[in-house]
């Protein structure tokens, strides 16, 4: 078979010819004697030869075309030229959230049936403590300090000894990278994105900031990183925990945009609210940022609202809506949301996360648990829809969303309909489309409550209750059996709230709308579970059997 690389890696070389001294990546390596993060910087041309090199040592250690790579590397240069050099070579790297869990992510990487393994010192333990779970590996590179025998990545050296052999751009729909969902609403599962994939998102992320040429670009997911670096951007790394990015210091994040004036920023909501309560805290300013992305889970339109009061008039805020399987699916600018699609959210319409991104396609089909493989199955369910504005599951297709799980084998059956050519994904969300074509996003369906008055929907009910004062944010769960499950709201006070206080507003606030009405407890919480990859989905499968114990009851 011919060695094959991904085509957008094109754009990446032009950069590299055009401006080879340009910072690729800025990352944050010790401190310093002022105690704050110390950066290092790497070169597009040093990435480019880095890369090569990787390349060309998994070539000869026999990875190459479609060979799956297990990548536990912390973010930063050193996952991105792992990265890139894999994709050079047309290997699939293996990325998974280590957060999930030990023996969940074994069994993950057990599955990926990998025969190559790229991790850092504790990863590389972990393999061969757990040898079984690994048995097809035969190539294993440390970064890293080794104690063991086998290469390391510094021991190969940034630079290649000879040009990589000839190769050509590979096939749209061949796979260029297995990533793992983070089984935070679900079973954990290996999604195939392709090339053809990948470099769609690219577009849309171009198109999304207008085509605009990026300049320097606060980097908090590695996904962004890859795509950003193929458009040129220096990338700034602030430190971070990467299961805990909840935990990233915003005075950290203020430091590193003024020292590098970052023009923009890619994060979640769990590092933009600390981010914006520290800028009102201490008064600072941020002039060079021009536009914020964030994503990973609804951002508070408080939040939103607040960045908007505390960034230059002309910058812009986009909230972004996706998933491992399709990135992104929607996005909408601040100017767009902040006003009467905030106040319908929060009379229970459901969040407005925008128009689909560009080449996406949308539709609702009914809410079902069954499998639907074909078009013809949704056909045959036609007028099954539930709740107002006709809500149902939201499924999506185009040139970014993958169309097939590498595992476990039953998952296409169950997340992917087949019509004609086309696949469409299963989201697993509910929601409802408006005449403007704009998606409101309704909750998860597997969160989903059925009492006995009917269904109802966690982030349409939830954004009503938000709203009262001390409350900082609610999840809706049922206790009992399901199609008798009583609904209650966790809540998560603001520091300082009165309990009695917000609970009085709760009820009253409940009292106003027929979404609402049917709530019957209200259960403070000190701490809401979240996801580890974002650190901002609310785990409320975790909160429905803490509220069913504080009930005395059994959740469903």
């Amino acid at each position: 078979m011919p060695i094959v690389y991904w085509r957008a890696l094109d754009r990446f070389r032009d950069i590299v010819a055009a401006h080879p001294e340009r910072a690729a990546v800025i990352h944050a390596d010790g401190r310093t004697r002022a105690g704050l993060p110390d950066y290092r910087q790497l070169t597009y041309a040093e990435l480019d030869a880095w890369s090569d090199t990787v390349a060309e040592r998994f070539l000869t250690a026999g990875v190459g075309r479609g060979v799956r790579t297990i990548v536990l590397v912390r973010p930063g240069p050193e996952l991105y030229a792992v990265l890139y050099g894999l994709f050079k070579i047309g290997a699939v790297p293996v990325v998974i959230d280590p957060g999930m869990g030990l023996f969940k992510m074994l069994r993950c990487l057990r599955a990926a049936d990998a025969e190559a393994f790229v991790g850092v010192t504790e990863a590389q333990a972990l393999r061969i403590v757990f040898r079984a779970y690994f048995r097809r590996v035969r190539v294993a590179v440390t970064v890293g300090r080794s104690w063991w025998q086998g290469p390391t990545l510094e021991s190969w050296g940034r630079t290649p000894t000879s040009a990589l052999p000839e190769r050509e751009p590979a096939p749209d729909d061949e796979p260029l990278l297995l990533a793992y969902t983070t089984g935070s609403t679900g079973p954990a599962k290996a999604v195939v994105l392709t090339h053809g994939n990948l470099a769609a998102m690219i577009d849309q992320v171009d198109a999304a900031r207008e085509h605009v040429a990026p300049e320097t670009s606060l980097i908090t997911a590695p996904v962004a990183g890859i795509l950003e670096l193929l458009l040129g951007s220096r990338c700034v790394l602030p430190p971070l925990i990467p299961s805990q990015v909840g935990a990233t210091d915003p005075a950290h994040v203020v430091e590193a945009v003024e020292r590098f004036e970052v023009k923009t920023m890619f994060a979640s909501p769990a590092v933009l609210i600390p981010l914006l309560a520290h800028v009102r805290q201490t008064g600072v300013a941020l002039p060079s940022i021009r536009s914020i992305y964030s994503g990973g889970a609804p951002v508070p339109d408080s939040c939103i609202a607040g960045l908007r009061e505390v960034l230059p008039a002309e910058a812009k805020v986009y909230s972004g809506y996706g998933a491992t399987e399709a990135l992104p699916m929607a996005t909408i600018e601040s100017r767009e949301l902040l006003g009467d699609l905030v106040e319908q959210a929060h009379t229970g319409h459901g969040v407005c996360v925008g128009t689909p991104a560009l080449h996406v396609r949308a539709r609702i089909i009914p809410i079902t648990d069954d499998p639907l493989p074909d078009w013809s199955d949704v056909e045959g369910r036609a007028g099954e829809q539930s709740g107002p504005h006709g809500i149902g599951e939201l499924v999506v297709s185009g040139p970014n969303v993958s169309t097939h799980y590498f595992w476990p084998p039953t998952a296409d059956r169950t997340g992917k309909i087949t019509e004609g050519e086309v696949v469409w994904h299963r989201t697993g969300d509910l929601a409802w489309i408006d005449d403007a074509g704009r998606i409101r996003f309704c909750g998860r369906k597997t969160q989903r409550l059925e009492t006995a008055q009917g269904p109802m929907f966690t982030v349409q009910v939830e954004q009503v209750f938000n709203t009262v004062d001390g409350v900082a944010r609610t999840a809706l769960v049922g206790v009992g059996e399901r199609g008798e499950q009583q609904p209650v709201l966790c809540v998560e006070l603001e520091a300082g709230a009165d309990r009695a206080v917000v609970e009085g507003g709760l009820r009253g606030r409940r009292d106003e709308f027929e979404v609402t009405k049917p709530v019957s407890e209200f259960l403070f919480h000190p701490g809401f579970p979240v996801d580890i990859r974002h650190n901002a989905k609310i785990g409320r499968e975790r909160l429905a059997v803490w509220a069913a114990k504080q009930l005395g009851r059994e959740a469903s």
